[in-house]
């Protein structure tokens, strides 16, 4: 019998990268998932890898109505739940000087407003003594130039995380956060850019990283699997998941 074998858990944003990761430990360890995505070729890509045990399900959580869909969906399908993983997001990266209103309502809407919603509309149905789990960054302290919305957007992410562990601690529902730092995905954590700039990025990370490397994907999942299910007398914590950025270590050149 595996791990998670019994439990039903959600995954907003699981149909590529961190949210992938996180579905596939849990299908792998028995678990029954429901995971979202917006894309079509990620959907389809997610539903032939996961197999039956996975539900994968178009939705959209920026979308007042799809996340209302969304609640009933779960209740149809698994019922109650016992883990709610929150880890859609977008960064579109740029200085402040350029930012447009539509750029900046869709970071807030997808990672902010989407994030709160969701766990607004989901709550209800997580078991007593279960978990949340949110992915915020690495981003959201400090001052990155070119990162100023996506920052602040994750900056409330966290600012929610700690207010939902309190205002759920009374059905001992954890509610804890990942924070990754530069991490292999398939948009490398950032929206719209170019092959060359993205191989750009890339090498910034490794350079200001402490370990000098990217994360891996399966690297966040099992951060976030460990506060989820491991992690019984854990709330309100963030565990950073960034090669020591966060830190601010530093290491000999």
């Amino acid at each position: 019998m595996g791990k998670y074998a019994g439990k039903k858990a959600v995954i907003i944003g699981g149909t590529i990268g961190m949210g992938l990761a996180i579905a596939k430990r849990l299908v792998e360890g028995g678990a029954e998932v429901l995971l979202t995505g917006r894309n079509e070729k990620n959907l389809d890509a997610a539903r032939h890898e996961l197999g039956s045990r996975a539900h994968v399900v178009r939705s959209d959580t920026a979308e007042s109505a799809d996340i209302a869909e969304l609640g009933r969906t779960v209740a149809e399908r698994l019922g109650r739940i016992d883990h709610l993983f929150v880890n859609a997001g977008i960064a579109e990266l740029g200085p402040f000087e350029v930012v447009t209103e539509d750029a900046y309502d869709r970071q807030f809407d997808v990672n902010t407003k989407g994030a709160f919603f969701t766990v607004q509309r989901l709550a209800p149905l997580i078991e007593e003594g279960g978990s949340i789990v949110f992915t915020t960054s690495v981003a959201d302290s400090g001052g990155t130039p070119g990162m100023g919305v996506y920052s602040a957007s994750k900056a409330a992410v966290w600012s929610f995380a700690q207010t939902f562990a309190a205002e759920l601690l009374p059905r001992g529902i954890r509610v804890n956060a990942v924070s990754p730092g530069f991490i292999d995905t398939p948009t490398a954590g950032a929206a719209g850019l170019t092959a060359q700039e993205r191989e750009n990025f890339h090498r910034l990370g490794d350079t200001v990283t402490p370990m000098r490397r990217h994360g891996s994907s399966d690297e966040v999942a099992r951060a976030a699997l460990f506060l989820a299910v491991d992690a019984t007398f854990t709330t309100a914590v963030k565990l950073p998941v960034d090669g020591g950025l966060g830190q601010r270590i530093t290491t000999p050149r």
